[in-house]
């Protein structure tokens, strides 16, 4: 994994993925595109509440303050991460508080975004650091392939298109490409540090059954499809959520020898 490509944007990771793993509920509600970008803890507005173009608009208005970011950030085992890697992804963390403000949150919180973003910047250096010291390498093929895969999780006819869908959040296709590849990299990296193990019939039969929970607690009226119409996306979210807890388990021990400075 070259230098230039691993471009260090887990925010942007975080709009790939939720482009590419559609809630149970939004299979229910049918709502594909508009549901795919949306945060996890969005629920149904009322009347009085701005629509989704009305708020992005809104959002589209707001700029973080950049002024004082330092040129390094952060330096993780020597490595610098740079102005010019944080502030693309900080800049998409505050558009999308600032979005969910218009939608009638709290003002962002720039010191908090800052940290989360750095935070992120400096595990994600330690990950690819690790995957280095593993000969753990991403090809272009490897790209390809888990874009294509994301489109048919969207019901998108091919990976162009889903490049397209994301570049529509602000996403170009070189920040989506090589965040894919981060994804894929946590992902090999995680299979070389604790096996590839596919989900039981128990866990996703608990993951339906949460999903149920949560729905009928959230009084949103929408419904949950049959178990076997949402195996897949069960079954995605079983192994993201296992990536998600190896991850931080290696995260834990590289942070205890590592040598990390943060400039915020």
């Amino acid at each position: 994994m070259t230098h230039t490509m691993r471009t260090r944007a887990r925010t942007v990771l975080g709009l790939v993925t939720a482009a590419a793993m559609l809630t149970l509920s939004a299979c229910g509600g049918g709502g594909g595109s508009d549901s795919a970008g949306a945060d996890k803890g969005t629920t149904s507005s009322d009347s009085s509440s701005p629509s989704p173009s009305e708020s992005g608009d809104a959002a589209q208005g707001a700029e973080p303050d950049l002024e004082g970011i330092p040129d390094v950030v952060a330096e993780v085992n020597g490595e610098q991460v740079t102005k010019e890697e944080f502030t693309p992804i900080y800049e998409a963390a505050f558009q999308q508080a600032a979005m969910q403000a218009q939608a009638g949150g709290a003002a962002p919180d720039e010191e908090a975004l800052q940290k989360q973003t750095v935070d992120d910047l400096v595990d994600t250096e330690l990950l690819v650091q690790e995957a280095d010291s593993r000969g753990i390498t991403v090809s272009d093929e490897d790209i390809d392939a888990e874009l294509t895969d994301l489109a048919e999780q969207n019901q998108l006819g091919s990976a162009e298109e889903l490049l397209a869908a994301v570049e529509k959040q602000g996403v170009t296709e070189e920040q989506a490409r090589s965040q894919v590849e981060t994804q894929v990299m946590v992902e090999q990296l995680v299979a070389d540090e604790d096996g590839a193990a596919d989900p039981t019939e128990k866990e996703l039969r608990a993951l339906y059954a949460q999903a149920k929970q949560q729905a009928q607690s959230s009084q949103s009226g929408q419904e949950i499809p049959p178990f076997d119409e949402v195996r897949d996306q069960l079954e995605q979210q079983a192994r993201s959520e296992q990536v998600g807890r190896v991850a931080e388990a290696l995260l834990e021990d590289l942070r205890q020898d590592a040598e990390i400075e943060i400039n915020l």
